[in-house]
């Protein structure tokens, strides 16, 4: 990928509405390292001297979450006014803050008029946190469970959006500078918006900048990226990120995962396995998770959980069982408890573990198949229309 810094895709906080320049500054928060180098280049920085520069700024923006130039102490204070006067360290704004009974957050953020994405930061998963990011505004696969498929695909993040959801999360849990001790968010997962595999390029470098040991450090072990099935680039994934590996199974035969997830039609169960059993570093000490909504009288039989067992045999893996989330004019309702419980029995005896996720976040519509915002394709002559309204 092409990492030369790029006004546009680099900030989420400067749309360009009209082809033009944008007016507003360019955000260093989300850019890559050599983003950053060429950013010091821009402002007058010596070619030689840019590396260390972009260093410099790594850890202030990674390490240290600063959010002013003034907090950088170890740069010249002349640099500094440079680096204001071109560059801000603002991260996209937060439209709606929500705080579930049980503690989950869900956090809608404007990365550009009309485009908006949504992050989740669920505490306390088995003694850790996780932040559940986006991807994509939309998206096209059309899971016929899934509040978040009855939205069109809007436009893929930029790896810069989805660090800084990161940033975003970690400001609100006042989680500056980088911890190893007492962290709240410990483990990202690539579960909110979007189908990360059709954004892999800007997902794979979101993730080196998330990872990095001097910045963000969330190490690649407790990065999980879920994909519902987009088969030609599973083995990618794990070539380029080394990031643990989720599946959005949902069924154990092609007619039923047909209805469900309409990808499957296109890369039918044989070849998802296949592609699977394909991953790098496969093993006991890295498993695949199979994520399967339970739906009631849908896919939630004891013969499923049966064929569940033998579809996957020999893939070192575990099975998240996840209680349907219910969402306005959703087709489907949730699995017995019991029956639930049932299905876990059956795939616990066969030595798989399957935990079932306790729902969390429902009331704030954060749960597991409930995001979606209310973003919409805007063409540019309507947002120039709408701008020449607001100045009128």
């Amino acid at each position: 990928m092409n990492h030369a810094l790029n006004i546009s895709a680099a900030n989420p906080n400067a749309p360009r509405l009209d082809g033009s320049q944008p007016h507003l500054p360019t955000s260093l928060a989300g850019m890559t390292r050599a983003q950053l180098r060429d950013a010091a280049v821009e402002i007058g920085v010596d070619e030689k001297k840019a590396k260390m520069r972009a260093e410099q700024l790594w850890r202030w923006i990674y390490h240290q979450g600063a959010t002013s130039f003034d907090e950088m102490t170890n740069i010249s204070k002349d640099l500094r006014a440079k680096m204001a006067d071109r560059f801000t360290l603002t991260r996209p704004k937060i439209v709606e803050r929500l705080v579930s009974v049980d503690g989950t957050r869900k956090y809608l953020i404007e990365l550009s008029p009309g485009v908006e994405c949504e992050t989740v930061f669920i505490p306390d998963v088995a003694k850790s946190g996780a932040l559940c990011v986006s991807s994509q505004v939309g998206c096209t696969l059309n899971c016929t469970f899934c509040h978040t498929g009855t939205q069109a695909l809007v436009r893929n993040l930029t790896a810069a959006e989805i660090a800084a959801q990161v940033m975003i999360a970690r400001d609100d849990l006042q989680e500056w500078p980088t911890s190893n001790e007492n962290r709240k968010i410990t483990n990202i997962v690539f579960m909110g918006m979007g189908e990360p595999l059709y954004n892999l390029d800007h997902v794979s470098d979101a993730i080196d900048t998330i990872s990095d040991g001097d910045g963000m450090a969330i190490g690649r072990r407790r990065t999980t990226v879920s994909t519902s099935g987009v088969v030609p680039k599973i083995k990618e994934l794990g070539e380029r990120t080394g990031t643990m590996l989720a599946i959005s199974l949902h069924a154990t035969n092609d007619d039923l995962r047909d209805e469900l997830v309409p990808l499957n039609k296109k890369y039918p169960l044989a070849e998802l396995m296949d592609a699977i059993r394909q991953y790098p570093g496969l093993g006991n000490s890295k498993r695949v998770t199979f994520e399967y909504v339970m739906l009631k009288g849908v896919n939630d039989s004891l013969a499923e959980a049966r064929a569940l067992v033998r579809l996957l045999k020999g893939v070192p893996a575990k099975i998240n069982l996840i209680p349907f989330n219910p969402w306005p004019d959703s087709p489907y309702e949730c699995s017995d408890w019991d029956q639930i419980e049932a299905f876990a029995d059956v795939v616990n005896r066969a030595g798989y573990a399957s935990p079932i996720r306790t729902p969390r976040g429902r009331d704030i519509f954060a749960a597991c198949g409930q995001l979606r915002s209310e973003s919409k394709k805007v063409r540019a002559s309507e947002l120039r229309k709408q701008r020449l309204a607001g100045e009128g």
